[in-house]
């Protein structure tokens, strides 16, 4: 039985030479580097390793984001290695995604305790109650502000 891979190697009797079949199940992006125009060809010798290309090329992007108020905010992204690619990487470069990384986090924690705190359903559910809890959070959350 044949071992499964990413990339499988088709060989075209026809071509001679070997064509490498994507998976349908991935996604390939295929980009330029760096955001400059290529002006001319850059011929780079003596690379012979993912880590020289990036040492030599030092690839970065400059990204817009906009936050909730539709206020714009632009970052640089530098990659270093292949691994800078994945999604932790970039999250970890840009102090707007961490942002938004801690408040997915809260949200997952205020989901899970919806899910698995009877009390809590119970005193949302009840209107008097509801507000009552609403009235504490906003409470605590004035006392918070004051502190800063």
């Amino acid at each position: 039985m044949a071992k499964k891979t990413i990339i499988t190697e088709v060989q075209d009797v026809e071509v001679g030479e070997s064509i490498l079949e994507f998976p349908q199940n991935r996604t390939l992006m295929v980009e330029k580097l760096t955001q400059e125009d290529p002006t001319r060809p850059d011929i780079a010798k003596g690379l012979k390793t993912m880590d020289d290309v990036f040492d030599h090329f030092k690839p970065k992007t400059e990204v817009e984001f906009q936050d909730m108020e539709g206020v714009p905010k632009k970052e640089t992204l530098n990659f270093n290695t292949v691994g800078d690619f994945g999604i932790k990487e970039i999250t970890a470069q840009s102090s707007f995604l961490q942002g938004l990384q801690i408040q997915q986090d809260e949200y997952r924690k205020i989901i899970k305790q919806l899910k698995s705190n009877k009390q809590l359903r119970n005193a949302i559910s009840d209107g008097e109650t509801k507000q009552a809890l609403l009235n504490s959070i906003h409470a605590l959350l004035k006392e918070l502000e004051d502190a800063k």
